[in-house]
């Protein structure tokens, strides 16, 4: 089989890349590390230019990846693939990233847990070690789905013996609905592949709080943050935003107030939308402005849709939360293939 390589420039890295495979795959595999999110080619994070060399941009969908884009040189690696060799822009910030090569493995399903309306939290056992960030993610491959696959945020820990993945049921959805909610048995294998994405808790940011806002299900990688920040410091203050319509969406209410009961300075905030909740009712934004006089010298950590992500970052902007010190993971649905360029 045909294989290229692919050099980073102003980097001493060189990754060979097979012919039919992505050439951020081929990097993650190789432990380079490359910026990257949803990696189905909606978001634009993976987006870099080539140098020298040709790709083939395959189905990259043109409202992520211009017409004048793919006229100045760039791509989206998580879309692409290397027709010859070629060389590429580093990324910035690449180089003080902490990087887990990506793999695939095998899990067991250990236990499916109702949780929520339409939410489920599923349990899965690895068959290897396992080495991500807290916040990261991995991709499943759908059981009786070939080819498709669907990526989910990790609420667990490295060092926790199961991967936890919170899973909100879309209807028609081939994992969400068809899988998760439907064929599930718990002993069964399922194949995944990780770590991906770049919504990571950094150890080495020590200085200040922590501000955690999640919207639905984008609660899931801010258990996992909240556990590893207060492990490394429990005196550390923490607050937790968890947004949702009504009362029914709202899940691991027990898991938030132990957390509370044993680190003073950890504080759990419930805000139901459309439904009155003891005294939580309104938007995560709306109640952020409310309770918070500044968010200065704090870190964020905003996971949620397009509109909850924007919502909370511009409430927290207000309250003084620094953009460079503000991270965010979208949750975007899974991309329609027939949306795509020739």
């Amino acid at each position: 089989m045909t294989e290229h390589t692919i050099t980073i420039a102003g980097r001493d890295d060189t990754v060979t890349a097979a012919a039919d495979q992505t050439m951020l795959d081929a990097m993650l595999r190789a432990g380079v590390w490359m910026p990257n999110s949803c990696n189905q080619g909606t978001c634009g994070t993976c987006k870099l230019k080539v140098l020298c060399g040709e790709v083939d941009h395959r189905d990259s969908p043109l409202s992520t990846l211009t017409d004048q884009d793919r006229a100045d040189g760039y791509t989206l690696t998580c879309q692409a693939v290397a027709t010859s060799d070629v060389t590429v822009e580093a990324a910035d910030g690449g180089t003080d990233a902490v990087h887990h090569p990506l793999i695939d493995f095998t899990a067991i399903v250990t236990r499916v847990d109702d949780v929520a309306q339409d939410t489920r939290i599923v349990y899965l056992r690895p068959d290897r070690e396992f080495e991500f960030s807290a916040g990261q993610s991995v991709s499943l491959h759908v059981p009786g789905a070939p080819g498709e696959r669907r990526q989910y945020s990790i609420a667990s820990l490295p060092t926790d013996p199961e991967i936890e993945l919170h899973i909100r049921r879309e209807a028609g959805g081939v994992a969400s609905d068809q899988w998760a909610n439907g064929t599930i048995r718990v002993g069964e294998s399922v194949e995944l592949s990780g770590p991906l994405g770049d919504f990571v808790y950094d150890p080495s940011d020590t200085d200040g709080g922590l501000l955690l806002l999640g919207g639905g299900t984008g609660i899931a990688p801010l258990k996992g943050i909240a556990r590893a920040a207060l492990a490394d410091n429990p005196e550390r203050e923490v607050i937790v935003y968890h947004g949702v319509r009504t009362c029914a969406y709202l899940y691991d209410q027990q898991f938030w107030a132990d957390l509370a009961a044993a680190h003073p300075n950890f504080t759990f905030r419930p805000a139901v939308s459309r439904e009155h909740h003891e005294g939580c009712m309104g938007y995560v934004s709306d109640r952020l402005l409310e309770d918070l006089s500044t968010c200065r010298g704090m870190t964020g950590y905003l996971c949620g849709s397009d509109r909850f992500v924007d919502g909370v970052a511009a409430a927290a902007k207000r309250r003084r939360l620094a953009p460079r010190r503000t991270f965010r993971e979208r949750f975007t649905p899974a991309r329609t293939r027939d949306l795509v360029a020739g």
